[in-house]
C-alpha cells in the first residue's frame, strides 16, 4: 500500500522549509531524502539539467553517499544514458538490473558505487521534463547485502513508483518557482542596468561635456587674462562639485537633489542657465502656470528635459534654445525647440543619440504619456512631451 501520508508530510517539511527562506538546495535535500526513506533506496539523487547544449547538470543532490565517496567521484555527472534518459522521456522507468538495460554506460569515475536496481521518475511541469530523481539499490526485500548490494536481482515496485511520484510533482513546482524567481532577479537587475545606464546618459553626459568646454576656455584665458581664467576654474570646481552629487542621487536611485527646493520649473531655469553660458546658447524658459507636481513626473520629466537638452549642445549647432512648460491641472506638456541643424527623425541616428531618444520615450511611456520629435534638415527640431498629471 502506498504510503501517502509519510510523502505528503515529506513534501510539506520540503514546501514549509522554502516559505521559511531555506534555499532550493536545502528543500530539494529534504525531498531527495525523502524519496530515500520512503521507497527504501539505498542511494537517491535528484538531478537538475543546465542549459547549456554539452550536457551537464546544474544540481546534482545525493542521499545515502558520504562526503568522501562524493568527493572521490569528482565533478557532477553528465546528462547521458539513463540519467540523461530520464530527462527526455516523461515516463517513470525502473528495472531489477540497471547493468542489463543497454543504455547503462558502465561505472564513471571509477570510484562510482556498485548498483543494480533502479528507479528513474521525471520531475514534468506543464508537460516539460525539468529534472529526474534517481533511486538505486531497493534495500528491502530479497537479495540485498549491506556493504555489497545486490546478489540477486529484485526491484522496486510500483507503490515505490507512487510515493516517489508524489514527491516529483511538488519537486517540479520548487523548481519552477524557484527559476521564475532567479528570473524576476535577472531581470530586476537588468531594469536597475538599464536604469542607470539611461540616468547616466541623460545625467552625466551633459554635465561631463559642460565642465570640458569650461576647462579649455580657462586654458585658452591663462596667458592673456588670468583673471577670467580664474573665474572659469572656479565654474569647473562648482560643476565637479555638483556632478559628484548628481552622481550620489543616481547611486541612490534619488531625485535630482535640485527639484526638491525649486521643483520643475525652477530646476529647468537654472540647468538652461548653466547650458546656455557654458555653450554661448541663447535660451528662455516661458512658463504657463508653474505648479508643483508629483516626484516621479517631476523626475521624469526633467529627466527628458535634460536629454533634449543634452542633444542640442552636442548635435543641433543651434544659436537659440527655448523651452515651453505648460503644467496644467491633469497634464503637462513641454515643447523643446531648437534653431539647429535639424535632422530627418526617421534616419539612423548616431548611437548617443539613438539612446538618448530612446531614453526619452521611455520616460514618458512610464508617465502614461508620449513624445513626439519634429524635425527636418535646416528647420531645427522641437521635442514635444505630454503626459497625464494626478490633479491630487
Amino acid at each position: 500500500m502506498v504510503d501517502v501520508d509519510r510523502a505528503l508530510s515529506a513534501v510539506s517539511e520540503a514546501v514549509l522549509g522554502i516559505a521559511g527562506d531555506l534555499s532550493l538546495d536545502v528543500a530539494l535535500e529534504r525531498l531527495v531524502g525523502a524519496a530515500r526513506e520512503l521507497a527504501g533506496a539505498r542511494y537517491a539523487a535528484l538531478g537538475v539539467p543546465d542549459d547549456e547544449e554539452d550536457g551537464g547538470f546544474a544540481r546534482f543532490i545525493t542521499a545515502g553517499m558520504t562526503d568522501a565517496e562524493v568527493e572521490a567521484m569528482g565533478p557532477l555527472p553528465r546528462t547521458h544514458g539513463l540519467l540523461g534518459a530520464m530527462l527526455t522521456d516523461p515516463i517513470p522507468f525502473r528495472t531489477a538490473d540497471i547493468t542489463a538495460d543497454p543504455r547503462f554506460r558502465g561505472w564513471w569515475p571509477g570510484a562510482h558505487p556498485r548498483m543494480r536496481s533502479f528507479l528513474g521518475v521525471p520531475i514534468v511541469f506543464k508537460g516539460d521534463v525539468i529534472a529526474a530523481f534517481y533511486l538505486t539499490d531497493k534495500t528491502e526485500g530479497p537479495g540485498f547485502t549491506e556493504g555489497t548490494g545486490f546478489t540477486e536481482g529484485t526491484g522496486f515496485t510500483e507503490a515505490d513508483e507512487q510515493l516517489v511520484g508524489v514527491l516529483a510533482a511538488h519537486a517540479a513546482v520548487l523548481i519552477e518557482h524557484a527559476r521564475l524567481y532567479e528570473g524576476s532577479r535577472e531581470l530586476s537587475v537588468l531594469d536597475e542596468r538599464n536604469r542607470l545606464a539611461r540616468d547616466l546618459h541623460d545625467a552625466i553626459t551633459q554635465s561631463l561635456f559642460s565642465l570640458r568646454l569650461t576647462i579649455e576656455t580657462a586654458a585658452s584665458m591663462l596667458a592673456g587674462d588670468p583673471s577670467r581664467a580664474g573665474d572659469e576654474l572656479e565654474r569647473a570646481r562648482a560643476l565637479v562639485e555638483a556632478l559628484f552629487v548628481e552622481l550620489r542621487s543616481l547611486i541612490f536611485e534619488l531625485r535630482p537633489p535640485a527639484l526638491d527646493a525649486d521643483g520643475l520649473v525652477g530646476t529647468v531655469r537654472k540647468h538652461l542657465e548653466v547650458v546656455g553660458r557654458a555653450n554661448d546658447l541663447a535660451v528662455e524658459v516661458t512658463v504657463t502656470d508653474d505648479r508643483r507636481l508629483p516626484d516621479a513626473a517631476e523626475r521624469e520629466l526633467f529627466r527628458i528635459v535634460q536629454e533634449a537638452v543634452n542633444n542640442v549642445v552636442r548635435h543641433a549647432q543651434a544659436c537659440s534654445l527655448t523651452i515651453a512648460l505648460d503644467l496644467g491641472p491633469t497634464s503637462a506638456k513641454i515643447a523643446i525647440h531648437d534653431d539647429g541643424i535639424g535632422f530627418v527623425p526617421d534616419a539612423r541616428p548616431v548611437r548617443s543619440r539613438r539612446l538618448g531618444l530612446t531614453s526619452m520615450k521611455e520616460r514618458a511611456q512610464r508617465l502614461g504619456g508620449k513624445l513626439a520629435i519634429e524635425s527636418s534638415p535646416g528647420q531645427g527640431t522641437t521635442v514635444r512631451v505630454e503626459a497625464p498629471v494626478d490633479p491630487h
